[in-house]
This record gives structure tokens, C-alpha cells and sequence, in this order.
């Protein structure tokens, strides 16, 4: 550390480090109040924010945001530690709610913005610093004022030369990163779309409802006595499916089944399956591709996809005609169930498909779409490495900074 550099914690250089208000909430009128929604990404997004009866509870002065203040999230699990500083003033009289803490620095110590850099350069370490267990974690005033300690320059100007620097290295990442996040949004509906392109009704195909073309089998209520965390043979649930088709790896969640497995439970590599019951947002109607023979187990609230005989029949095929986004909306919209929706074969059964009438040309389609689906994960792994790596770029920036490098 050279001479020209301090370093304090926050309590020492800061003149207000408090929690906000716990809010009496109006729809309309009163004071703007700030949450944890209003502050990512180092920015404080005042549309998020909500509507607090001042007539109700009083807000003292110095819980007012204003122009170099730096807002703390300090509750709660993936939220707790982000941080962003307010550049200007707020648009309107705004206040904070108890789980965001107002960060404010002494005057005449720092350049505004520079402090607001100091913050975000230890912000990981902030969000490491939460106590407590769940969604319950807290960080007391007392623990962010005396724990955590900024380095800076006691030279104004070379805190002004610091800020310069960051500024414009962080708008070229901003825009790097807009950039490529458009570009994997992209890459995601990519292969959505082409499939919704091929596997619309083309000239010779017919078109027909999936009560005709397949029968849909209900699975077994296995014994839950017979549930267990490590097994031989893993018992399929509505979370074994991702909510945009395909297998999902539950990984520790899996479910295993260590009792007697009645005759006709047992899956196939390939067998087709559909999920019946919307165990969460968008499973609903959600398609599966057994990965692996004499493992996986038919569980109820699954349903087993069969082609009737003589129709020409491809569960590759038809994997991706039950993952079009209006077969999926049938399904949905043909449920019944007020908070956990149901479906049922039948009622999946009224939903009319297009399909050409060759085997050979549904796989060909199928494999088609298998080559584009492998294509687009090729972009969309590219396009998060380039996220990763703008982040990573954003850090070494920061450290740079504060280590006196810059």
C-alpha cells in the first residue's frame, strides 16, 4: 500500500448507514419506497419501487435517498449484498424499505462516484457476509459498517482519474454485454422458431387429433415406503422434465425406488412420455425421451405415448409435434385444476397434429431438428461464455483499481 492510499471500514468514512422503513403501502399517492426488485446489476431501477402512506408512518430526513448514496440489499438468500449507487437525485422524495440499508459517505473524502465503485468492488465479499439460514439471511448495520473496509486514494484527483478510467471501460462492457445477451436470446429462440417452421402442416401431410395417431397409458402410484435417496431405478416425476421438453437431471432431488416394480413399469430407452400434472409453471403437456433402458420407472402423472397400430408413428417426431407452442397451449387451456393443474388422455387426445404420413420422413424431420437443437446449444454456450468472461473482465477492472494499479 503506498502512502497516497488509505484504508477504512465503511462505518469510519461513511456518515449514515441505516436500514429503511417498514412501509404502509398505498397504491396511489405518498412517498416512493425502494426494494431489493430496484436494486441489480448495479443500478437502482426506480419502476420497481412502490408507494408508502408518509401520513402513516413518518419518514425521518436522512431516510430520503439522495445523489451519491449507495443502496445495500441485507435480507435474504441471491439478493442479499447487491449493490448500486444513485448518481443523481431521484426523480421524486424516495425512501427505502427495511431489507435495503443506505450506504451514504462522509463528505469531502470521496468523489461520489468513486465510492460508488468502491462498493461494488467488494460487493462478492458483501454477499458472503449474510448470517442466519434459507431465505432468512440477514446483514446488520453493525456487521456492513465495522466488517467490510474500502481502499482509496486521499488524492480527489486521482479518485477523479480512477472513475474516469472505469466509466468508460464499463460502458464498453455494458454494451458488449447487451450485445451478447441479445444474441443468446436469440440463439435460444432460434431453434423454437425453425421448429414451429418444419413441423407446420406441409403439402401431403395429414392433420389429426392425437386420440387417432397414439393411446397415452397412466402410470403407477408407487409405494412412497419404498422411496429412497440412492437406488437402482429412478422414479420419473413432473420435475424430471424440463419445461421446455426433454430429460431434466435431478441431480441430488432424484428420486429412486428400492420396493417390487410392477410388470409394465419398467421404461425403454426412447419411450415417449408426457407430463399430466403442472407440478410447476410450464410443465404442463411437457415432452420426454426415456435416455435409458431398464432404469427409469413409469410413475403416475405421466403419461406413456404409444402409437396405434397401423399409423405411421415416430416418438422423435412427435417428441417435437407435442412441444409446439400450440399443442402446448391446448393442453394447458384443456386442464382443469384451480393452483396445480391437470390433464388428462382424453382430453390430450382432442388435440388435432399435422404429420406426414412416412416413418421415414418423421425421423428425418426429427434428426433434422436434433442437428439444429445440438447447433443452437453450440451459440447459446458461446454467447454465456462471452458473459462469463465480460464479468470476469469487470472484476479484474475493479481489483485493478483498488490495489492501486489503475
Amino acid at each position: 500500500m503506498t502512502a497516497a492510499w488509505r484504508e477504512e471500514p465503511l462505518g469510519a468514512v461513511c456518515q449514515f448507514i441505516n436500514r429503511g422503513i417498514s412501509p404502509a403501502y398505498l397504491e396511489h399517492g405518498g412517498v416512493a419506497v425502494l426494494n431489493q426488485k430496484c436494486v441489480r446489476d448495479h443500478v437502482v431501477n426506480f419502476d420497481l419501487g412502490r408507494r408508502h402512506d408518509a401520513a402513516a408512518k413518518k419518514v425521518t430526513l436522512d431516510r430520503f435517498v439522495r445523489a451519491g448514496d449507495v443502496l445495500v440489499n441485507s435480507t435474504g438468500t441471491g439478493t442479499l449484498g447487491r449493490v448500486a449507487q444513485l448518481r443523481e437525485e431521484p426523480p421524486e422524495p424516495t425512501t427505502i424499505d427495511s431489507h435495503v440499508t443506505i450506504v451514504r459517505p462522509a463528505n469531502g473524502l470521496f468523489r461520489p462516484e468513486f465510492f460508488g465503485y468502491a462498493l461494488v468492488a467488494i460487493e462478492e465479499k458483501i454477499q458472503q457476509g449474510g448470517e442466519g439460514c434459507g431465505g432468512q439471511t440477514e446483514l446488520s448495520r453493525s456487521k456492513l459498517a465495522e466488517t467490510y473496509r474500502i481502499r482509496f486514494p486521499v488524492d480527489l484527483k486521482a479518485q477523479e482519474r480512477i472513475v474516469a478510467i472505469l466509466d468508460e471501460a464499463f460502458e464498453g462492457i455494458a454494451t458488449a454485454k447487451a450485445n451478447a445477451e441479445k444474441n443468446l436470446q436469440n440463439a435460444r429462440e432460434l431453434f423454437t422458431h425453425h421448429r414451429e417452421v418444419m413441423l407446420a402442416a406441409q403439402p401431403g401431410w395429414r392433420e389429426a387429433p392425437l386420440a387417432e395417431l397414439c393411446s397415452i397409458k397412466h402410470g403407477y402410484a408407487f409405494e412412497g415406503e419404498f422411496f429412497s435417496a440412492a437406488g437402482e431405478y429412478v422414479l420419473l416425476t413432473p420435475g424430471s422434465f424440463f419445461e421446455a421438453g426433454g430429460y431434466r437431471e435431478r441431480g441430488e432431488k432424484t428420486k429412486f425406488f428400492v420396493g417390487s416394480i410392477p410388470k409394465d413399469y419398467m421404461l425403454s430407452e426412447g419411450d415417449l412420455l408426457v407430463a399430466m400434472t403442472e407440478q410447476a409453471a410450464g410443465l404442463l403437456g411437457s415432452p420426454l425421451l426415456v435416455p435409458e433402458s431398464h432404469r427409469f420407472l413409469h410413475n403416475q402423472r405421466l403419461g406413456l405415448v404409444v402409437g396405434q397400430a397401423g399409423v405411421p408413428w415416430s416418438n422423435e417426431f412427435f417428441f417435437h409435434a407435442f412441444n409446439l407452442m400450440r399443442v402446448r397451449q391446448e393442453i394447458h387451456a384443456g386442464a382443469s385444476g384451480a393452483k396445480v393443474r391437470h390433464t388428462s388422455p382424453g382430453k390430450i387426445g382432442l388435440v388435432r397434429v399435422p404429420y406426414p404420413e412416412s416413418v421415414d420422413e418423421q425421423r428425418r424431420i426429427a434428426a433434422q431438428l436434433v442437428d439444429l437443437s445440438e447447433e443452437c446449444d453450440r451459440l447459446v454456450a458461446t454467447y454465456e461464455r462471452k458473459l462469463t468472461a465480460l464479468d470476469e473482465l469487470k472484476k479484474s477492472l475493479l481489483h485493478q483499481a483498488f490495489s492501486g494499479q489503475l
